[in-house]
């Protein structure tokens, strides 16, 4: 920019020294603010003198164990199937097979079926024993145990009553209530009376549907 007169002159070295005035106040400003952060980076060491940092150690990280999944609908389904009523008034006395060993089948399940559960032709795959349970507890656990066989795709299994020798008056109170309560599970197909070699009067050997695909 030419100047043009003294007035023009002036005027261009006020320009100038306001900007070097500005220029001097940033600076000031600048340096005044890093001042500032540097002190507070060091408030910490001023505040409790000189510390030493802990020397770093090789860290192992263990992620938190999700809990197992559960399967919400099948526990309200056991839930639905154990309020399931089993009444110990059902009469199956005209659904059982009247010979020197009581045994019960389905409509549509031939006598050879039984006759071939006697033998012992169906491989045991599991047993539950009710012995020393309450009439209401062994309910129960026959319920739970006949799902939970059909769960595991078992067919045959054995459930022990006893022969009722520790009731009073030595009655078999809970083999007749074990033939109520399986007659009326539909998983059920058929039960015998076990051989002497897998418990006699005191068990029956049960014939579960197949599993669902």
């Amino acid at each position: 920019m030419k100047a043009k007169s003294l007035q023009d002159l002036g005027a261009i070295r006020k320009q100038v020294n306001d900007a070097a005035q500005a220029a001097a106040i940033a600076e000031a400003a600048r340096l005044e603010a890093q001042r500032q952060a540097e002190a507070e980076r060091h408030l910490f060491t001023q505040s409790i003198g000189q510390v030493k940092p802990i020397v770093a150690k090789a860290r192992v990280f263990n992620a938190p164990q999700r809990p197992a999944a559960r399967p919400l609908q099948q526990d309200l389904d056991d839930q639905a199937a154990l309020s399931e009523s089993m009444s110990d008034e059902f009469d199956v006395s005209t659904l059982l097979d009247v010979d020197d060993q009581l045994s019960f089948r389905r409509p549509g399940i031939g006598t050879d079926v039984t006759r071939k559960l006697r033998k012992g032709e169906w491989a045991l795959q599991g047993q539950l024993d009710l012995h020393g349970f309450r009439s209401d507890e062994a309910r129960e656990a026959l319920g739970q145990f006949v799902r939970d066989a059909k769960r595991m795709g078992w067919r045959c299994v054995r459930v022990v009553h006893g022969k009722g020798l520790g009731s009073p008056g030595k009655e078999p109170v809970l083999k007749s209530k074990v033939q109520r309560w399986l007659v009326q599970k539909n998983e059920v197909l058929a039960f015998v009376q076990a051989k002497p070699s897998d418990g006699g009067a005191g068990a029956l050997v049960v014939l579960l549907g197949p599993s669902k695909a």
